[in-house]
C-alpha cells in the first residue's frame, strides 16, 4: 500500500529527525506506528544517523503490529525486522539476526539490559505505549535508566501519558533527557510541582497551582501532542448507558453480599488497595457472579447475558465486539454464546484478527488489558461495542474503544456499557464519564458504599426496635 502521510505525520516525522529525543503523545488512530518508521527509515538509509533500532512494545504489539506495518506499506518493505520474544534462548537467536529494527516486549526490558550491559548495541529506541514507563519503581525504568546515556535517539509513543495525573510524566519524561527538565529525582520533581497530603498510611501528591502548565511548559520542546479530533474526520462514536433491572431474588442476594462484603469495613480506615479489593468484588457481583474464598463461582443473575442476547439479535447478524474483565464473566458468555471466539494470543491471534476483519468472526469477546494497545480491528463491519463488565481504568476503557474508533473506520460505533442498577457499575461508569477514575475516585466510591450499608443496617434496626415496641404495646 502507499503510503500518503497527513500533514500531521509529516510533520511528526520530521520531529522525529530533528529531535533526538522526543515524545510523541499521538492520540489513538492517528498511525503514530507508521509515523514512527517512516522516520527510522530516513534516520537509517537516507540520514545514516543511526544503525540498529530496538522497539519496546506490548507483548501482542510487538508480535504483530510492527512487522504487520513493514509488511503493509510499500516504502517500508525493505526493512529487516527481527523479533526478540519467546523463551531466552528464542530472543537471544532473534538479537543475532541481521535486521534494522528489533522489537522486544516490555517485560523483557531488564533481562536485555543485563544481557548487553555496558556493550548495548541499540543507538536508537523506541518505547512504544511509554506510559507502561510511568512507575519510577519499576524493574523495567530503572534497566532502562541504566543505559539511557548510551542511547543516541529515543522516541516515546503514547496517547495517554499520564493516566493517573501528572506525576505519571517525570519517569517518562527522565528517560528523555535523563532529568534537565523536571528533576533528576523524583523528590525533586514532587517538592517543585506537588502538595504532600497524608491520608492514613500513605501520602497523596497533591498538584500545586499551575503546575499541569509549567510541567508542559517545561517539556514542550520535547514532546509533540496531537488529538485525533483536530486531523481525524471519524464517524462518531456513540456511548450508551444500558440499564439492567435485576430480578427481585437477584437484588436481594446483591444486597446481602454486599451487606456481608462491607459491614466487616464500617468502621475501618479504607485505603486504597482495599478499596480496589472491595470495588472488584462489588463489580463481579454486578456482573452476576463473584469468587468465593476457594475461587469457586457463586451465581447471582444472568440478566446482562439476557441483555447482551438481545443486543447480538438486534445487530442482525453483523459481528459484535464484546469486553469482559472477570474470567467467569467469559465462561458465562461462552456458555451461552457458543459462536464467541476470545482473541488468543500470539500467531493464533494474529489469524484471529485477519478473521475478525474479514468478517469470519460474529462475535469476538476481549479482555480490555489484551486488547489495548496497538490492536486494529476496524476493517470489519462491526458497529456494536458491548463492555460487559465494567471498570475504573479510563486508559484501558479509551484504548479498548480505540481498536475500532481509529483511522480508517467508516461506520459509526456504538458502544453499549451494560450497567446493573443500583450496583457499584453505576459508580465507575459515572467516574468513566466525569474522567475521574484515579484511586481517590475509587475509595470514595467504596466509602459512600459502606455508608448505605451501614445506614441501611441501622434503619432495619431501628425498624425492628418499632415492630418490637408495638408488640410488646399491644401485648
Amino acid at each position: 500500500m502507499k503510503f500518503v502521510p497527513h500533514k500531521y505525520q509529516e510533520y511528526a516525522i520530521q520531529r522525529i529527525i530533528d529531535t533526538p529525543y522526543i515524545a510523541l503523545l499521538l492520540d489513538m488512530g492517528l498511525g503514530k506506528t507508521v509515523t514512527t518508521l517512516t522516520a527510522i527509515d530516513l534516520l537509517l538509509h537516507d540520514y545514516f544517523e543511526v544503525e540498529r533500532v530496538l522497539v519496546i512494545a506490548p507483548l501482542r504489539v510487538a508480535e504483530n503490529t510492527w512487522p504487520r506495518e513493514v509488511e503493509k506499506w510499500d516504502h517500508l518493505r525493505h526493512l529487516r525486522i527481527a523479533k526478540a520474544l519467546g523463551s531466552a534462548s528464542q530472543r537471544r537467536r532473534a538479537l543475532r539476526q541481521e535486521a534494522d529494527i528489533w522489537v522486544i516486549n516490555r517485560e523483557n526490558t531488564e533481562w536485555l539490559v543485563a544481557e548487553y550491559g555496558n556493550r548495548w548495541p541499540f543507538d536508537m529506541v523506541v518505547i512504544d505505549e511509554s506510559s507502561s514507563f510511568k512507575n519510577h519503581q519499576a524493574k523495567r525504568f530503572r534497566a532502562l535508566r541504566r543505559v539511557r546515556p548510551l542511547i543516541r535517539r529515543l522516541v516515546e509513543l503514547t496517547g495517554t501519558p499520564a493516566p493517573n495525573g501528572i506525576g505519571d510524566l517525570w519517569a517518562q519524561i527522565y528517560l528523555l533527557d535523563q532529568g534537565e527538565r523536571l528533576g533528576k529525582t523524583i523528590t525533586g520533581f514532587r517538592e517543585r510541582f506537588f502538595i504532600p497530603i497524608t491520608k492514613g498510611s500513605y501520602t497523596e501528591w497533591k498538584a500545586k497551582k499551575e503546575a499541569e502548565q509549567r510541567i508542559y511548559e517545561a517539556i514542550g520542546d520535547i514532546v509533540v501532542s496531537m488529538k485525533a479530533e483536530d486531523w481525524l474526520e471519524l464517524p462518531p462514536l456513540v456511548e450508551r448507558t444500558i440499564p439492567i433491572k435485576l430480578s427481585d431474588e437477584a437484588r436481594a442476594l446483591y444486597r446481602k453480599l454486599e451487606r456481608d462484603l462491607l459491614l466487616p469495613f464500617a468502621d475501618a480506615d479504607v485505603v486504597a488497595q482495599t478499596a480496589a479489593v472491595l470495588s472488584n468484588k462489588l463489580l463481579q457481583m454486578a456482573s452476576g457472579a463473584v469468587y468465593d474464598e476457594e475461587r469457586g463461582v457463586k451465581h447471582i443473575h444472568d440478566a446482562k447475558l439476557d441483555a447482551l442476547e438481545d443486543i447480538i439479535e438486534a445487530a442482525n447478524g453483523k459481528p459484535v465486539m464484546v469486553f469482559y474483565y472477570y474470567r467467569h464473566s467469559l465462561d458465562r458468555i461462552r456458555r451461552r454464546f457458543p459462536q464467541a471466539r476470545v482473541l488468543r494470543k500470539g500467531k493464533e491471534g494474529s489469524e484471529d484478527i485477519r478473521a475478525w476483519n474479514n468478517d469470519e468472526i460474529p462475535m469476538l469477546v476481549l479482555h480490555p488489558k489484551s486488547a489495548g494497545h496497538g490492536l486494529n480491528l476496524q476493517e470489519s463491519s462491526c458497529q456494536t461495542v458491548v463492555w460487559f463488565d465494567q471498570i475504573w481504568s479510563l486508559e484501558e476503557y479509551m484504548q479498548a474503544n480505540a481498536r475500532v474508533h481509529r483511522q480508517g473506520q467508516t461506520k459509526r460505533i456504538v458502544v453499549m456499557r451494560l450497567v446493573a442498577e443500583g450496583t457499584m457499575d453505576e459508580e465507575a461508569v459515572e467516574a468513566i464519564e466525569r474522567k475521574a477514575t484515579g484511586q481517590e475516585a475509587l475509595m470514595q466510591a467504596v466509602k459512600a458504599r459502606i455508608e448505605r450499608v451501614k445506614k441501611e443496617e441501622r434503619d432495619n434496626e431501628q425498624a425492628g426496635k418499632l415492630v418490637l415496641t408495638r408488640a410488646v404495646s399491644s401485648g
